[in-house]
């Protein structure tokens, strides 16, 4: 194998001899690349890991994240290469700031996207400040997004492979921050990532990635929320758009925007949605998929990386979605075309082309037929 495929511009000069790099190492083969490209451009090279919450109950789980088995695969990778490995507890902080809020948002018939909180807070506020503290002079990750240097400063871009692209999850990074980042498997596919480490003798080079949210297991929101917060399953009613009560629910933590399968309300002679949650009332309303249609979406807590003002960007509502036309205006995101299954509590990256231009949270949404007649 030939020496471009270890090629990664930490951007830190020709010459990186006396310089020191973070690595935030989650125990997985992309952190784990990222630590041996950073070891081979010969800077000193220190792994940190934080680890997230109880590792005894994740220990066996597959596809966990900063628990028991990633902390273990994260130091041996680390002894491999001879750099400096250290282990911060953050499991406090990380259930305040993330499992904590995401409970609280599922009972408020809020859609959580708790990746976006953890890397906002736990993942870049506090390793930012244990880098600086190592006197690291770029902290880099394992992320699968582009650094780009521009004209007027650096630019986040999306990955170059877009299965990969993790830019969504992204959109709160400072400019700050960016200028402390360094992603240098943005611009790679995966296969050559795991390429690398089975090159490298690293035991996770076939380790299989992470699933779903880390701390909810088998993707049982309802069950984490529950243990959380006991009062989260009070019962209320299912009603339909036009004031029908069709049923009972156990619970809005089972339900969100979007949403048709597990409704129980057979016999309706079109397939019915749900269009949202009333948590004052404890109501699941449903109806029509036409009615799932927003024409505009009110953002909040906005993270800027660049000018906006009002020209045609391009906004990603959903971690799986196709970025669609859409214009800032104001507080208001107006989609070009109306969009489907955009419910408050979710993010909105706005993008040009392949730049992230940053993003904020969805607050409220404003359905077709309210914004013609606005």
């Amino acid at each position: 194998m030939t020496d471009d495929i270890y090629h990664s511009d930490f951007q830190l000069g020709p010459d990186l001899t006396g310089k020191r790099i973070v690595v935030a190492m989650s125990g997985g083969v992309d952190s784990s690349v990222v630590a041996a490209l950073a070891a081979r451009t010969g800077a000193e090279t220190i792994g940190v890991t934080l680890q997230l919450y109880d590792h005894g109950s994740a220990v066996k789980r597959a596809g966990a994240c900063c628990a028991g088995q990633d902390i273990r695969d994260a130091r041996a990778v680390a002894d491999k290469l001879g750099i400096a490995h250290y282990v911060f507890d953050h499991e406090s902080r990380f259930r305040e700031s993330v499992i904590d809020h995401f409970a609280d948002e599922y009972m408020a018939g809020r859609t959580p996207i708790p990746c976006v909180r953890c890397n906002m807070g736990v993942k870049f506020t506090d390793l930012f400040r244990l880098a600086r503290e190592l006197g690291a002079d770029c902290l880099s990750t394992g992320h699968y997004v582009r650094r780009v240097e521009g004209p007027n400063g650096a630019e986040l871009h999306r990955a170059a492979d877009p299965a990969r692209d993790q830019s969504y999850f992204l959109f709160a990074t400072t400019q700050d921050q960016l200028d402390y980042l360094r992603f240098p498997l943005g611009g790679m596919p995966k296969p050559h990532v795991r390429a690398i480490a089975q090159e490298m003798g690293l035991i996770v080079a076939m380790k299989p990635d992470s699933q779903d949210i880390c701390f909810v297991p088998d993707g049982d929101y309802a069950s984490v929320v529950r243990k959380i917060r006991p009062d989260a399953e009070v019962g209320g009613d299912i009603v339909h758009l036009d004031g029908r009560i069709l049923g009972q629910h156990k619970g809005l933590i089972h339900y969100t925007v979007g949403q048709r399968k597990g409704l129980e309300v057979g016999g309706q002679a079109v397939p019915l949605y749900v269009i949202r949650l009333d948590a004052a009332t404890q109501r699941v309303i449903v109806g029509p998929r036409a009615a799932l249609a927003v024409q505009a979406a009110r953002i909040i807590d906005a993270n800027w990386l660049s000018d906006i003002g009002n020209r045609p960007v391009m906004a990603k509502v959903r971690s799986m979605s196709r970025p669609v036309p859409a214009r800032l205006d104001g507080e208001w995101l107006r989609f070009d075309v109306p969009e489907y299954g955009v419910a408050p509590g979710q993010a909105a990256a706005l993008y040009d082309g392949d730049r992230v231009l940053g993003g904020g949270w969805i607050e409220e949404t404003l359905a077709v037929e309210m914004a013609s007649a606005a």
